[in-house]
């Protein structure tokens, strides 16, 4: 039996009390719906309201004397220094596709159930609109609405940690010249949970990029171009489309490589099933160094010896559909890409006999 990919539900084991309401950081028009969405939550569901505290530090928030009371009953928390992962039953964003990534950021394990409200620029991934945001939000609450379990990607860096030692008058103990020794001192590792995508470039530099992919232990092909992109099926709407890889609806099991400018007419993008382990690599021969970022964010630079482990992650982020998995992609498509939209054909104009 295939499962319908319009048949996840979204279900409470007992009704929510606490949200996460994510607001786009420095944008002013957000700040009206802002206001209305928590005092809707809090004062109408009785609901226990999680912020971020440099949202409540705009000024427009801060010194609104009539948000006072609203604001009192706020949780607040600081990115990368509070775990909230265990106390948030769902997310609501306001913003553009950007605060969905973000809201993944926050919760490298499990993610709670995410409702995005389109006021960005973009809104790929943020079906709702905000006009009528009281009776979908109680839909929400009730229970009653299709989830999307949008993949993410598990993403390992492993980096050779080495330091230069400083060696006096440029000689070692045993005589020998060493102007710039560089010693071994352990690995440094960082993990990721990315929703869009892991973008492998080269940076800065005027060389070629020149890394290596590996699938589950082989080498199966060395990347000579831009660099080259790790994506998930959400993510293959993003830069990947723009780098000309096929577009896959988020409920396909599946992670995508897609180069970037490769010097190479036959190098097209592929897609791998979602169980393998990538490994990247600056290959051997490298003149230069890589970079890496993930959603965006996080980028650091790669060097020989290092690598990047990538492999589907077991903690998939819930989205809520406004109708269904597959309507709202394909809408999606239509008003934010314009996919296939073209003048149509004239038809044939009979000949009277």
């Amino acid at each position: 039996h295939i499962q319908d990919p319009a048949s996840q539900r979204l279900t409470w084991n007992k009704p929510p009390k606490s949200v996460l309401v994510i607001k786009k950081i420095r944008d002013a028009s957000l700040l009206q719906p802002f206001k209305e969405l928590c005092v809707y939550l809090t004062e109408e569901n009785n609901m226990i309201v999680y912020v971020e505290k440099k949202v409540l530090e705009d000024p427009a928030i801060a010194n609104d004397e009539n948000f006072g009371p609203v604001k009192k009953k706020f949780c607040t928390f600081r990115e990368d220094y509070d775990d909230i992962s265990n106390q948030i039953d769902f997310i609501i964003c306001l913003g553009g596709d950007g605060t969905l990534l973000y809201a993944s950021s926050l919760f490298q394990g499990s993610v709670p159930p995410v409702m995005a409200f389109h006021l960005g620029s973009l809104g790929f991934l943020t079906p709702f609109n905000f006009e009528n945001f009281q009776s979908q939000v109680t839909q929400v609450i009730e229970g009653n609405a299709a989830l999307v379990l949008r993949s993410r990607l598990k993403v390992k860096v492993v980096k050779e940690h080495r330091e230069k030692m400083t060696v006096q008058n440029g000689i070692e103990e045993n005589g020998v010249v060493s102007a710039n020794l560089e010693k071994e001192v352990g690995k440094q590792i960082m993990q990721y949970q990315v929703l869009n995508e892991v973008v492998v470039d080269r940076g800065p530099s005027s060389y070629l990029s020149n890394v290596d992919v590996f699938l589950n232990g082989h080498l199966i092909t060395t990347v000579q171009g831009d660099g080259v992109i790790v994506s998930t099926p959400t993510g293959s709407t993003a830069y990947a489309a723009a780098a000309g890889a096929s577009m896959i609806h988020p409920n396909v099991p599946a992670i995508m490589i897609t180069p970037i400018c490769p010097h190479s007419l036959s190098f097209r993008p592929i897609v791998v099933p979602a169980g393998v382990e990538l490994k990247i690599m600056l290959s051997p021969d490298a003149r230069n160094t890589a970079w890496v970022s993930f959603d965006g964010r996080k980028r650091q630079e790669i060097c020989h010896g290092d690598s990047i482990s990538i492999t589907t992650s077991c903690y998939p982020l819930p989205s809520i559909c406004f109708r269904d998995p597959v309507s709202d992609w394909f809408e999606s498509l239509a008003e934010c890409l314009h996919w296939n939209v073209r003048k149509k054909q004239n038809n044939f104009v009979e000949e009277e006999e």
